[in-house]
């Protein structure tokens, strides 16, 4: 069997050799990192690089984390899984944690995103039908346009995204989509005594950084709780401070019915993900009726209580917000004629590119990378910026000079 040692490789041979054992399910930046700490990762010619997309907001406590790391090694050095057939001596002791840190009765464990959003789905379901009343299988799901929620068969369901969708189907029954930031949408499809939940980004992140009015969440809120409908937050990556608040909803002072995380609650070191709700709506849920072999395993519960300490200790949430707006404030100041918009809140920000001489997004992306930043667009004329929380001022500044001298070479 030939030697496949990655050590004496260089780029070009792994890519390749990725594009030939591996499926073709992602579009990567054409750059291959083998090292983080911090803010930075190089490549495996030792090539240095600002992060500037944070594995899409989990690794918002920097790569390497040495507490969150050591959470993670002595646990693995003790014991790494029981399932939930037996109980561990971790799990309680997370969940109270945890619960406490959000401020809700219940947590339900899980590994990934896309399987904390499906349970969250579950949930808003079982508890239509023995809460609300709602007759069995005519449960409504609200979702919005443009969302991304995770890809699995029923939360592409819910998407409007062609790619997601095409030649994917027959899709879940039950789901019904609205254009995000519409109120009077929501209210249409409230006055159905059907509906059982309505969940919603914050803000819509893989849709382009979207930002919705000041005003729509607590409005939403307060129209779901008068007809009986379940709200629910799906903050995945705008959760864990990474908008400037600990949670997005937080800016307006939202309390969801049911909060999901993920991403970030690990600090990008081991998949974790975590459903939040109080007792009348999570005890709807009995033995036998859902769960994980991996979730709630002794290596996720230290780890991610690590992870939210850091983001405590270091006062995360506070130095998202201050440099988000001075990087907004920077990108603002850019003379620039193919940058049409500047938006976002805390350190989750995007930029809109106009294309210009058939470059797009994508090219000044890799052009970016030349100049010692990692960052990727979506959609094709978007760039989003979300570096390392723990990103001093003084690198943010360097990373608009590079933004700054990338675009110049487009205009």
């Amino acid at each position: 069997m030939e030697d496949l040692a990655t050590e004496t490789m260089s780029s070009e041979e792994i890519m390749k050799m990725e594009d030939k054992y591996g499926a073709h399910n992602y579009h990567p930046l054409p750059v291959v990192l083998s090292r983080g700490e911090g803010v930075f990762v190089w490549d495996v010619e030792g090539n240095k690089y600002y992060d500037f997309l944070s594995a899409y907001s989990a690794i918002n406590q920097g790569h390497g984390h040495p507490k969150i790391i050591d959470a993670m090694v002595a646990q693995a050095q003790k014991l790494a899984l029981t399932s939930r057939a037996f109980y561990n001596d971790c799990l309680g002791e997370y969940e109270k944690y945890v619960t406490e840190y959000f401020g809700f009765d219940k947590v339900l464990p899980m590994n990934t995103g896309a399987e904390a959003v499906e349970t969250a789905l579950k949930l808003v379901r079982k508890w239509g039908y023995t809460k609300k009343g709602i007759a069995e299988n005519q449960a409504k799901i609200i979702v919005c346009e443009n969302n991304f929620h995770g890809r699995t068969i029923t939360i592409i369901s819910a998407s409007n995204d062609p790619e997601a969708r095409d030649d994917f189907g027959p899709f879940t029954p039950g789901i019904v989509s609205i254009a995000y930031n519409d109120i009077d949408a929501l209210a249409k499809e409230l006055e159905d005594p059907n509906v059982a939940g309505f969940i919603v980004e914050p803000i819509q992140g893989e849709a382009g950084v979207f930002v919705p009015d000041e005003g729509y969440l607590p409005k939403a809120l307060a129209m779901c709780r008068e007809k009986n409908v379940l709200f629910v937050a799906d903050e995945v990556q705008t959760g864990i401070a990474r908008t400037g608040r600990l949670l997005a909803c937080d800016h307006e002072n939202v309390k969801p019915d049911i909060l999901i995380l993920g991403k970030a609650i690990s600090g990008g070191v081991f998949p974790v993900s975590a459903v939040l709700a109080n007792d009348d709506i999570m005890l709807v849920i009995k033995p036998g009726e859902h769960g994980s072999t991996f979730g709630g395993n002794p290596i996720a519960c230290k780890v991610a209580i690590a992870a939210l300490e850091v983001v405590k200790d270091e006062g995360l949430a506070a130095k998202a917000e201050s440099l988000g707006q001075l990087l907004r404030d920077e990108l603002n100041k850019i003379d620039s004629g193919i940058v049409t918009l500047v938006r976002g809140k805390g350190l989750l920000n995007a930029i809109v590119i106009k294309p210009k001489a058939g470059k797009e997004a994508w090219d000044i992306c890799v052009a970016l990378k030349e100049n010692g930043m990692l960052a990727k667009p979506t959609h094709g004329d978007i760039i989003r910026f979300s570096p390392p929380l723990v990103i001093t001022e003084e690198q943010l500044l360097d990373c608009v000079d590079i933004i700054k001298r990338t675009l110049a070479q487009f205009e």
